[in-house]
């Protein structure tokens, strides 16, 4: 083949287990042959539409077999695949689709859109059947641009992070070292796709391997419970939320979980009281630390010491690096590095030192046994139910409020979400600012986990000497609640 990307992947598959399931959707399976067949007559299809190489096929839904099938078809026509994440407002994905020039989009039927090519999933079947079986072998090399993902932006805009096919191999490498992946895996999957962890760290590895791969449009808990019994679920990655939320779940004692070999947890720190729920049950629970921008493994907690060093993130991945700069940032290097940002040099070259290493604006810290302990951020980003928030869009979201004359947002801990936003607003002098009412404004324009869970009003904002927010001092305070609505 001279495709050496990802869109072989299912042929490659195929050519060895045909008959076996790759993918498990509401209680219907899908074999390797089958998605070979669907992918290409779907990247016939597509190519009819005017996609050829290097354009940009974007998808827009929860998560579902149409996700894999259509990132592999793009592939195989070298093309790139943007998943976009479908809690984010119309506004938010039409910049998106603008910023990536996508060409095509597929779209679940409750997303509405404007863009020109766009295919609802109601009509997804009429498209696949639309192609030819021909088989397509277009040169697609590994250093080719996969996927384009949007990371929030620290200046309000989010950037488009390019993985290549081999930043996805080689990060597909590492965790296969790190875990001791079957042929009979089976994963569930119940993260959004459109997050790197759960395609890189879920999906491909367990489809390199030829596992089952069984797919839920949410994280609802008792249906995951039910899928782990049903299925014999073997595997899942999730975040802290989910976890807590299993935890806590009245069918947690009852649950048959015996199936399950490991867990692995990343998206944001999980409290100590959670991992050893899951180890007194005899469970095996992995933790990493990564980025969107290093596909994301750049740490990982080997099964063997996952009690011994609960709580860190493990030792660099088998083919990476990471080192910590003067001011303890967390410095990554490795073949799942991005190579940078989507029609963005500027915010490239500033991502990376002279010497190559991506700058993650994390905190850090290496033990004795070099296991490296995530301590803070440089960057003022949190993390709200697995979801990284920028209050530098937050806050230029509120700016536009008539009666704000000035904000400030930080990330405050929260018991269920592991963090949510607070904003310190200022009104217009004689103006006045409801907190509800602001949250009401900000609806159509944020998604709703980025939406502030505290709003105070405020006379006036502490400043440093050069008259810049103090946001430490921010932090500090204590939380007066402003009700907390939901943040799903």
């Amino acid at each position: 083949m001279r495709n050496a990307g990802l869109g072989s992947w299912p042929h490659r598959r195929a050519r060895m287990a045909p008959k076996r399931e790759a993918l498990t959707y509401n209680g219907i399976s899908t074999t390797y042959g089958e998605l070979a067949d669907r992918t290409t007559r779907l990247a016939r299809a597509l190519a009819e539409l005017g996609v050829h190489r290097g354009d940009r096929v974007a998808y827009l839904g929860p998560n579902h077999p149409s996700f894999a099938e259509t990132m592999f078809a793009a592939h195989l026509l070298g093309a790139i695949f943007v998943p976009l994440n479908f809690r984010l407002t119309p506004a938010e994905v039409d910049y998106q689709l603008a910023d990536s020039g996508a060409r095509v989009l597929i779209h679940a039927p409750s997303h509405r859109t404007t863009h020109e090519h766009a295919i609802s999933l109601d009509s997804f079947e009429e498209l696949v059947g639309r192609g030819s079986a021909e088989p397509l072998d277009v040169p697609v090399g590994i250093d080719d641009p996969a996927l384009i993902l949007y990371t929030s932006g620290t200046t309000g805009r989010p950037k488009g992070a390019v993985l290549t096919h081999a930043n996805l191999l080689w990060n597909t490498f590492n965790l296969m070292v790190g875990v001791d992946i079957a042929a009979d895996e089976v994963a569930l999957v119940a993260a959004p796709l459109f997050h790197v962890a759960a395609l890189t760290q879920t999906l491909l590895p367990t489809f390199v391997k030829g596992g089952h791969s069984v797919l839920t449009p949410r994280w609802d808990v008792d249906e995951c419970v039910s899928l782990i019994e049903r299925h014999g679920v073997t595997w899942l990655f999730g975040v802290s939320t989910m976890y807590a939320d299993l935890a806590a779940s009245p069918r947690w004692p009852g649950a048959d979980l015996s199936s399950l070999r490991v867990l692995l947890c990343g998206g944001a720190a999980i409290p100590d009281a959670v991992i050893h729920t899951y180890q007194d049950r005899g469970l095996v629970f992995c933790q990493g630390y990564g980025l969107t921008e290093t596909a994301p493994g750049a740490s990982f907690l080997e099964a063997a010491d996952s009690v011994r060093k609960a709580g860190t993130a493990g030792p660099p991945v088998f083919l990476g690096d990471l080192r910590l700069a003067e001011t303890g940032e967390i410095e990554v290097q490795g073949p799942n590095v991005t190579p940078g940002y989507w029609n963005d040099p500027v915010a490239t070259a500033a991502a990376f030192t002279p010497d190559g290493w991506f700058r993650t604006g994390d905190i850090g810290r290496l033990d004795d046994d070099g296991f490296l302990h995530v301590v803070d951020r440089l960057k003022d980003m949190y993390i709200s139910g697995g979801e990284n928030v920028y209050p530098a869009e937050v806050e230029n979201a509120i700016a536009d409020h008539p009666d704000v004359a000035e904000v400030a947002v930080v990330g405050v801990p929260d018991d269920r979400w592991g963090e949510v936003g607070r904003a310190f607003v200022r009104p217009r002098d004689g103006a006045a600012v409801d907190p509800a009412g602001l949250r009401e404004f900000l609806l159509p324009r944020l998604a709703k986990y980025k939406i502030p869970v505290h709003v105070e009003v405020v006379a006036e904002l502490p400043r440093t000497g050069s008259g810049k927010v103090l946001k430490s001092a921010l932090r500090r305070l204590p939380v007066v609640s402003s009700g907390r609505p939901d943040t799903g």
